[in-house]
């Protein structure tokens, strides 16, 4: 019989490398000073001085960039590719399996710069003009954003610092473009120059001899990489803004529009890694949803929310993945080539996290989505570590003195401390903390009953004196220390996993060998004391 695999016995003692890494980054390029129609009036009057703000305009610009396009195509030797459908998938580097071949070809021959364009059809937020003229020989335009199928060039090349990476501009105002960058290319590269020697792993790393050092240089990955990038290719490649109206102010500046923050932990050895997964993905499927045992759930846990928390288990062929969401980001986690764990915070818009989306807050989001990646693994591992002693036991038993404050205990079995437990349990808790409303539609839920705000207020209380949750600076807002992880986590899985199971043994969906076990042991009992002679309690 093989032993069941436990998490925490697989993690303290057969992780040969970790690695915490910006993956992949898919960055917005737009110029601020054209967002609204006065400043498109502006730009081609006092800027370019035409006496009209026409339209047309905007075509003399177009047609100038694609001549200097093909241009450039032909006197370097690049070839222009054309897509043929408009593609609005939200990732673009999916095209890349196209391209692969001229990479290939560029890497090995150690030649940097543009490899392939794309030509493609797709829809783009441009400006639109609408005719208002009063009356006629009158020409007034009012200029509209809307979202129109334009033509799109993607600029596909291979950096010295990045590997692969793409730039795609539109050819229409106000020329919207998008930078496609992956985080662990730029760190091998790195590596390659510190002579650090490093087996890869498909977007990633697979051993290094000095971990450590391998981090620092994850590390250090900033804003001001990336501008480089920007700023290197933007030189190079044609654009449809000149240097004149750079020098005025109409020039690209960077957001973050998708950024993927990771973290690896590589085994040993692969043979562990299928049973490491798949304890995990059995342990944690439904943690705190003790009615939800479908390998696909949703369940929603604000109705203010339009896109609601979500945890999702699939399977694309063999490979099992898991997937939390919160609004527009989500955690993933999958093995990698069979021998790695990958923890991936997605962040599709940074005002998830609090943050705004400038290039300059990305070391702000990347820590934060690091300590997301933490705070999921820490609570998959108190899924099997979750005994909490005697001690702690004891204290949330009994009311506790704290910071001068008395509070209420939280006593195993009560509906309301059962109910608090299951709630604390929930993924985007850890992930992005909790407010007294939030929380409390979900003691709600499982209590069944009327929970009104003053209750929730009473036992936030009581959660935070007991050490279980503490409030985050500055904010309404409250996260789970690790200690009432494992307090949350115990109290579930001892009534979800145990106790209903056992009171309810003798009857469907229990086992049959259970049910059977039970009956002879009823059988034998009754026997025994038939044959005792002993008579019913009075």
């Amino acid at each position: 019989m093989i032993s069941p695999v436990n998490i925490n016995d697989v993690l303290d003692g057969h992780v040969a490398l970790e690695v915490d890494c910006v993956d992949r980054l898919y960055l917005n390029a737009y110029v601020p000073n054209l967002q609204v129609g006065g400043q498109v009036v502006t730009f081609l009057t006092a800027h370019l001085g035409h006496p009209i703000p026409s339209p047309a305009l905007f075509q003399q610009i177009g047609n100038r960039f694609r001549r200097e396009v093909h241009a450039f195509a032909a006197a370097q030797d690049v070839p222009i590719l054309q897509l043929k459908k408009p593609d609005r998938s939200r990732w673009d580097d999916r095209k890349l399996d196209h391209i692969r071949p001229y990479f290939d070809r560029a890497e090995r021959e150690r030649r940097f710069g543009v490899v392939a364009i794309v030509s493609a059809q797709e829809f783009q937020y441009v400006f639109s003009a609408t005719d208002r003229s009063p009356a006629p020989g009158v020409v007034r335009f009012q200029f509209t954003k809307s979202e129109r199928r334009v033509g799109t060039y993607y600029f596909y090349m291979l950096d010295p610092e990045f590997g692969p990476g793409f730039i795609k501009i539109a050819t229409y105002f106000p020329y919207p473009a998008k930078v496609w960058l992956n985080g662990h290319e730029w760190a091998k590269r790195q590596a390659q120059q510190a002579n650090l020697s490093y087996t890869p792993l498909a977007n990633g790393f697979a051993a290094c001899p000095d971990p450590q050092r391998l981090q620092q240089i994850c590390d250090r990955f900033g804003p001001d990489d990336v501008q480089r990038f920007f700023e290197r290719w933007m030189a190079v490649i044609p654009r449809p803004f000149t240097d004149r109206d750079r020098a005025a102010g109409y020039f690209w500046q960077l957001s973050m529009r998708q950024v993927e923050v990771s973290r690896t932990l590589v085994f040993d050895d692969p043979r562990r890694a299928r049973g490491f997964f798949e304890a995990m993905v059995q342990d944690n499927v439904d943690i705190g949803r003790p009615e939800k045992v479908a390998m696909v759930f949703s369940r929603p846990l604000r109705r203010t929310v339009k896109q609601p928390y979500r945890e999702r288990l699939f399977s694309p062929g063999t490979e099992v993945h898991m997937d939390f969401s919160f609004k527009h980001s989500r955690v993933k986690q999958y093995l990698k080539e069979g021998r790695a764990l990958r923890i991936e915070t997605v962040v599709n818009k940074p005002a998830d996290l609090g943050l705004r989306a400038r290039l300059e807050h990305l070391p702000e989001l990347v820590a934060k989505a690091r300590a997301v990646n933490h705070r999921l693994l820490i609570i998959e591992r108190a899924g099997q570590g979750c005994a909490i002693g005697s001690a702690l036991f004891e204290r949330i038993h009994q009311p506790f003195h704290r910071e001068g404050q008395r509070t209420g205990a939280l006593r195993f079995g009560d509906r309301r401390a059962m109910a608090l437990a299951s709630s604390l349990c929930l993924m985007v808790h850890a992930v992005t903390g909790f407010t007294n409303q939030s929380l409390r539609g979900q003691v709600a839920g499982l209590l069944g009953t009327d929970y009104s705000s003053s209750q929730m207020s009473y036992d936030l209380r009581r959660l935070r004196l007991h050490g279980l949750i503490q409030r985050t600076p500055g904010a309404n807002s409250y996260t789970v220390t690790p200690e009432g992880m494992r307090v949350a986590v115990f109290y579930t899985k001892l009534q979800a996993r145990l106790l209903r199971p056992l009171l309810e043994a003798h009857l469907p969906p229990a086992p049959p060998e259970l049910r059977q076990a039970l009956a002879t042991i009823d059988r034998v009992l009754g026997a025994y004391v038939a044959s005792a002679r002993l008579g019913a309690a009075a």
